[in-house]
Parts: C-alpha cells; sequence; structure tokens
C-alpha cells in the first residue's frame, strides 16, 4: 500500500487550531509601569517657513526667532536653511505658498530643498472652515 492517509492528521490540526483560538484571549500581556517625568528634555522646535509670494519672490521666516520675515535669493534659500538645521537637525521646514501662486512654482522650491539634502520638508496650509 503507498497511499497515506492524511484525515487523522487533519483532525488533529483542527482540534489543536480550536483550542489555540479559545485560549489565546485568555492570555494575560505583560504592563510595563513606565516612570513619568514633569517635563520633557528637549522641547518641540519652531519650523523654518518659506514664503512663496504671488509674484513668486521668496521670504524666510523663523519662527523661534519671532515672525521677521527675510527676503532670499532661490540660490541662497538651501544655504541659509542648511545652516539653521546645522545647528539644530530636529528644525523642519515647511512651504507657505500663496493661494494665487502657481503650483509649479512652490513644487520648484521643495525640488531644490530636497536636491540639496535638506531634512524634514512640509507644506503649511490653512484649515477649512
Amino acid at each position: 500500500m503507498n497511499q497515506i492517509n492524511v484525515v487523522p492528521y487533519i483532525d488533529v490540526m483542527l482540534v489543536l487550531l480550536v483550542i489555540f483560538m479559545v485560549t489565546a484571549p485568555m492570555i494575560q500581556t505583560g504592563n510595563i509601569d513606565l516612570p513619568s517625568v514633569g517635563k520633557a528634555a528637549l522641547p518641540p522646535v519652531a519650523p523654518l517657513e518659506v514664503i512663496v509670494r504671488a509674484d513668486r519672490s521668496l521670504a524666510l521666516r523663523d519662527r523661534s526667532k519671532g515672525d521677521h520675515e527675510n527676503p532670499v535669493d532661490s540660490s541662497q534659500l538651501a544655504g541659509l536653511i542648511k545652516a539653521a538645521q546645522a545647528k539644530n537637525p530636529q528644525q523642519a521646514v515647511l512651504i507657505a505658498g500663496d493661494r494665487s501662486v502657481r503650483y509649479e512654482a512652490v513644487l520648484n522650491v521643495m525640488d531644490e530643498l530636497q536636491k540639496q539634502h535638506v531634512a524634514r520638508i512640509g507644506l503649511l496650509v490653512q484649515p477649512g472652515k
């Protein structure tokens, strides 16, 4: 006889599957009680904002230093941002495009920053009503 009867093996597998399905929800998971501190070690860093105006002029605003906008040229932009991120690598860069500016101008700024290996780039939007 050169045939193997696998029906008993399948029955045993199904019984084991049912046992595991019934006992799995009853297993207690381990809880870790973490210590708490009064304040986080490092506060979140205010982002840099690249402002693209309707006339395609650029300005750079550092929220950590206030709301003052510094007009910049597109050739200077990546260098200034990389210098600021060298001081604080966790500082994000947000691109704020004017509503009437072409989407292409905003993407050109983002593309130039990505070519210069600037980390943490995002788009600044205004929430809807």
